[in-house]
């Protein structure tokens, strides 16, 4: 159903409605390539060749996660910003000041992805449906995958490289911690087997 907890719908000003509902989608599909761009060179393996021949850096020799920011070339990031730059005003049609874009359905831009795309009103709503889901899974994953990288150094979030984790603190002892001390309302362990 239609889930607004914080009410940001309840003065039904459509044209807000949609600018926000085209936002998510943008951020979600960005989420979803992000997501797949952090985990795919870990199984996959990188690019053979050099990212930048003449500062002799090669893809293999950039890390994932956060680490790669540091790596990259000046001019690898004016490409990056250009191409965002590009995909904004493509998204607009390349006009900021027209209203061509307000009559298409939010996220549709033209485009039509082979095996996705269909003109069958129910299962176009349903895979509409399913990538909003997915999108929002995916900005949650990738803030995740970007806290992690930010706690441990890895891309992965290996635990065992942050040892000033304040969730180490109790780690040898069993049950829930002060105030409430060792909690069983259920009774599960007064058998007193340990193994259990």
């Amino acid at each position: 159903g239609f889930w607004d907890p914080l009410g940001l719908s309840k003065d039904g000003d459509a044209a807000t409605f949609r600018r926000r509902r085209v936002s998510e989608i943008k951020h979600g599909r960005i989420s979803m390539l992000a997501a797949m761009g952090y985990i795919t060179p870990t199984f996959a393996g990188k690019f053979p060749g050099y990212l930048s021949a003449s500062a002799g850096l090669k893809f293999a020799d950039v890390p994932n996660g956060l680490a790669a920011i540091s790596k990259v070339p000046v001019f690898g990031w004016i490409q990056i910003v250009a191409y965002a730059l590009y995909v904004e005003a493509s998204a607009l049609n390349f006009g900021y000041f027209d209203e061509s874009n307000s009559k298409l359905a939010p996220g549709d831009y033209g485009w039509k992805p082979p095996l996705l795309a269909t003109s069958v009103p129910e299962l176009r709503k349903k895979r509409l449906n399913a990538e909003l889901a997915n999108g929002r899974l995916a900005m949650m994953a990738i803030i995740g995958m970007f806290f992690q990288d930010g706690l441990t150094g890895s891309a992965w979030g290996d635990w065992s490289l942050y040892t000033a984790s304040p969730l180490r603190a109790f780690e040898g002892e069993l049950g829930v911690q002060a105030p409430v001390g060792f909690w069983d309302p259920l009774g599960l362990s007064k058998n007193g087997d340990a193994a259990v």
